[in-house]
């Protein structure tokens, strides 16, 4: 990797560093990085909550969770190391439970959010700037919000 100097005209090479060895923690520095830079993953996505724990019967909780501009739910599970085969299951569990999430429950989720920010805004605006549409209901979610 390399750091552009536009005013030299040079590149100039980086060292290769691990999360860990210059400090960054999981849930303090690169979680809420991914929540202000969600671009990152390459598509438009809306953070609608972190450390997310609305699973009955459990106490764990997915780091981050997102809506794409289709309003399908996304599942962010960082790890700043190589957990192994454990990670896959573990974001399985959480699309399996998030799946079934409704439109009225997300949009609680989102307000949820937004208020433990400070933030003040319209967590409906919010969602209908963001997906482009007045009636966003019908889009949040769609397999979890059949027959609501």
């Amino acid at each position: 990797m390399y750091l552009v100097n536009k005013d030299k005209k040079t590149l100039e090479p980086i060292a290769k560093a691990a999360f860990r060895d210059v400090g960054m923690k999981e849930r303090k520095d690169l979680q809420e990085w991914i929540v202000h830079n969600p671009e990152v993953f390459g598509e438009d996505l809306l953070v609608i909550q972190k450390e997310f724990g609305g699973f009955a019967d459990t106490k764990e909780r997915l780091d981050v969770l997102a809506l794409d501009k289709q309003g399908n739910i996304v599942i962010i599970e960082n790890k700043l190391d190589d957990s192994g085969r454990d990670v896959v299951w573990q974001v399985l569990k959480y699309a399996s439970c998030c799946a079934s999430l409704t439109n009225l429950q997300i949009k609680e989720i989102f307000r949820e959010f937004l208020r433990s920010g400070g933030q003040k805004e319209n967590a409906d605006e919010i969602l209908s700037d963001f997906l482009e549409d007045t009636d966003f209901d019908s889009k949040l979610n769609e397999v979890g919000s059949e027959g609501v």
